[in-house]
Parts: structure tokens; C-alpha cells; sequence
């Protein structure tokens, strides 16, 4: 019974790990020309991020690009111009798409596309682990425990956050219905006075001619 238990332990920390919003990304970014990654994300998450430009080029020096990090409302979050790493790391204020673009920062003497690697973290990934376990000295299975927890609450949090976002857009398409069947009543109620005012106008012109 016990091993089953830890069993069971093990395949839920590994479906909840499955879960860790944590992604490398790979760009290959034009000389001229700019290229963004995007993410939906609620409010009140912990944002960081890592990127570094890779070059396999030993004789020319390693170029140079140039990021900008945005947020839903239009908000500059982090711009660096001219570095070849960099970091951004943020708490979300609002829900949407936070947009992180990245553009050639201008020396570039290889020519050809610049590799970038990303790695973003969102949530509970981003926590930084080792920090919470010197500072409350845990460690082991209470440190797993710590970050099982800190999974269920962020999983618990991001239905919250789709549940809220399903009812918007109910709430949404529901007035957009509403809209649309009214203007098909006007639309109806038009259609029906031209042609009344059509038939009254050739009653009158077949009356003038004396035809009816």
C-alpha cells in the first residue's frame, strides 16, 4: 500500500511538472525585420525570462539585437537596444497578451538570420525554489510538497481566470445576438414601410391616370 501511495505521489508531481509553464524558444530573427512571441496570461503572475543571442560564427563578434516586452493595453514592460542577452522579469497587472518582440540591433558583420533562445517562465516555473527553501529551510519531500501546493493553487487560479474569461465571452456574443436580432427587426421594419409607401405611391399614380 505504501509503495502504491508513493507511486501515486510520483505520477501526480509528474503530471503536475507536465504542467509548468516553462517553454524554450527558438527564433531565427532576419537582418531586417522583427519577429514577436506572445503569451495569454492572467493578472497577478510572475513573468521571467531569458534570451541570448547564439552564434556559431568564431570570427566575426556576436551580434547585437534589440527587445521590446508590451503589455495587453500597449504598456513598455522592458526595451533593451544593442545587447546580445538580456533579462525581463515582471508581476502581470492585467489579463491578455503580453507581446515580446525582438528586432536586429544593427552589428550584425556575418550578415544572415541571428538565433535567439528564450527561455520564458510563467507562474509557479518562475519561482525561484532554492531561494524559498534556504530562507524557510525546508527541503526533501517538504520542498516537493511546497511546490505541489504552489501547482494546485496556480492550476486552481487559471480555471478561476478561464471561467471568468468563458463568462465574458457569454456575456459578449450573448449582446452581440441581441444586436443582431434587433437590427433584423429594424431591417424587417423598413423593408415592410417601403413597400407599403411603393404601393400607396402607385395606387396614387394609377388613380391619376384614371387606370383604377
Amino acid at each position: 500500500m505504501v509503495a502504491g501511495a508513493n507511486v501515486g505521489v510520483v505520477l501526480l508531481l509528474l503530471f503536475l511538472c507536465l504542467l509548468r509553464r516553462s517553454d524554450a524558444i527558438w527564433l531565427s530573427l532576419p537582418t531586417s525585420g522583427t519577429k514577436c512571441v506572445s503569451e495569454e496570461i492572467q493578472s497577478n503572475v510572475v513573468v521571467l525570462a531569458d534570451y541570448v543571442v547564439i552564434s556559431d560564427d568564431h570570427v566575426h563578434s556576436t551580434p547585437t539585437i534589440s527587445a521590446k516586452v508590451t503589455s495587453p493595453y500597449g504598456n513598455s514592460l522592458h526595451h533593451q537596444e544593442n545587447v546580445t542577452h538580456g533579462q525581463f522579469a515582471f508581476t502581470t497587472t492585467e489579463g491578455g497578451n503580453y507581446l515580446a518582440c525582438f528586432w536586429g540591433g544593427g552589428h550584425n558583420a556575418g550578415g544572415g538570420d541571428i538565433s535567439i533562445n528564450i527561455d520564458w517562465k510563467t507562474g509557479i516555473a518562475a519561482k525561484d525554489w532554492d531561494s524559498v527553501a534556504r530562507k524557510e529551510k525546508i527541503e526533501g519531500v517538504e520542498l516537493e510538497l511546497r511546490k505541489l501546493e504552489g501547482a494546485v493553487e496556480a492550476i486552481h487560479e487559471n480555471l478561476l481566470y478561464l471561467k471568468n474569461r468563458e463568462a465574458e465571452m457569454r456575456t459578449v456574443s450573448e449582446k452581440t445576438n441581441a444586436r443582431v436580432a434587433w437590427y433584423s427587426l429594424m431591417s424587417l421594419g423598413v423593408c415592410i414601410l417601403v413597400s407599403l409607401a411603393q404601393i400607396w405611391h402607385l395606387k396614387r399614380y394609377f388613380q391619376k391616370k384614371k387606370l383604377i
